[in-house]
């Protein structure tokens, strides 16, 4: 996204109805035409599951002097589905691989080497780390000087740090994207039903499944390749994916013995996610194909610039809004306690309908929490985008860098 379009309205004040109207018709100028905004809406639909998911199934329950994690899918599985809706992970790597692709292939035909661009993508991925590791090393060194248990700081470093794997995986991806632009997806799809055959039919060892983190993750990523290649256009090719994937999920789950949740549940044998199993990578097969079917209906309903506004302005931020919810939410379930008792929805375990409606109504106070947290942090994000944007414009016009590239 342009870096003109970066708001400047404290965060302490509300900006009125006519700066509002102002930015909007400032995001909707700079915009390029030729820019394919249901990219970014699905970009931007992917982290809002990825946070709101783990808003909703992670329970931090205070007990005997210590912290610990609880999940609602394991005391209410009718809750299952939940799962099927913010696990949204699949969709994120069809946009990374898409753009991914098209922007190397852009920079080839503009002289850039593979290292320059590697080295700008990386930078945008990796510079707002830095601020989530120096916080938290202090936090730790400070919490730990204050007599909190190692049980408890273990449990907090692990909520905060475990969504960085992500980011490994997407680094990784990101530098193999020569490859992916020549890969079909039937290649790394074939690897990760091998590895589950060996290691949940012949017995094998569990490390094994560890090679689905690449391979699993690689599906959906190749599939954004050939996207970008111009394949995937068919209307038929989204119906394909969604009710392909769909069948194959619900008969490994109903016949194969896979978990039914897409997330991790805590105290389950087998996790979906950690590593990635067949059936969690034939569930991303048909949310790709979901997003396919929803780019039509995305594209007109952000011809209205205020809809678009508002997901550019997430893009903008979406590694500070992803590196930083789970910090807000333990900020907010950390102030609560020092009400002096248990909160519910907040510090009580998740064992009935009562603290799904207490949950609900703290979502607003997370996102508050989160917004301060942004304005933190997020010129961090905003300092790489624009030490990026500066060195990939020596290479072509800014209007077409900012229309091929992923925020």
């Amino acid at each position: 996204m342009p870096e003109t379009l970066t708001p400047r309205t404290p965060v302490s004040e509300a900006p009125s109805p006519g700066a509002v109207r102002a930015l909007v018709r400032r995001i909707e100028s700079a915009t390029p035409p030729g820019r394919d905004r249901a990219l970014d809406a699905l970009r931007a639909l992917a982290i809002l599951g990825v946070v709101l998911g783990h808003w909703l199934v992670t329970a931090l329950i205070s007990d005997s002097g210590t912290v610990h994690v609880a999940s609602p899918l394991h005391y209410l599985p009718a809750l299952t589905p939940v799962s099927w809706v913010f696990q949204t992970l699949a969709v994120f790597f069809l946009v990374g691989g898409q753009v991914g692709a098209a922007g190397y292939a852009s920079a080839r035909a503009q002289g850039t080497t593979y290292r320059r661009w590697l080295g700008v993508r990386l930078a945008r991925l990796f510079g707002p780390v830095a601020a989530v590791v120096a916080v938290w090393t202090v936090a730790a060194v400070v919490m730990l000087g204050s007599g909190v248990g190692f049980e408890t700081l273990h449990t907090l470093l692990k909520l905060v740090l475990s969504p960085l794997w992500f980011l490994l995986v997407f680094a990784a991806l990101t530098a193999a994207t020569p490859l992916a632009a020549r890969l079909h997806p039937v290649g790394p799809l074939a690897v990760v039903l091998l590895v589950d055959l060996v290691r949940f039919g012949l017995g094998g060892p569990a490390w094994l499944g560890w090679i689905n983190v690449a391979a699993g993750w690689l599906v959906p990523y190749c599939l954004g390749a050939a996207w970008a290649r111009g394949g995937l256009r068919r209307h038929s090719t989204g119906w394909m994916l969604l009710l392909g994937g769909a069948a194959a999920t619900a008969l490994l789950v109903l016949f194969a013995g896979y978990p039914a949740s897409m997330v991790g549940v805590p105290g389950a044998p087998v996790s979906n996610l950690n590593p990635p199993t067949l059936a969690a990578v034939t569930f991303g097969l048909a949310q790709c194909g979901a997003a396919l079917l929803l780019l039509g209906p995305l594209r007109r309903f952000l011809r209205r610039p205020a809809a678009w506004a508002a997901v550019a302005l997430l893009n903008l931020s979406a590694m500070t809004v992803f590196l930083w919810h789970q910090t807000a939410m333990m900020a907010v379930t950390a102030v609560g306690l020092l009400t002096g008792g248990p909160l519910p929805g907040l510090h009580t375990i998740p064992d009935g309908p009562g603290w799904i409606l207490a949950r609900l109504a703290w979502l607003p106070v997370f996102a508050a929490a989160l917004l301060i947290c942004w304005a933190a942090f997020h010129t961090y994000e905003e300092r790489r985008r624009r030490g990026s944007s500066r060195v990939v414009r020596q290479g072509r016009p800014a209007g077409r860098e900012v229309a091929g590239r992923a925020s």
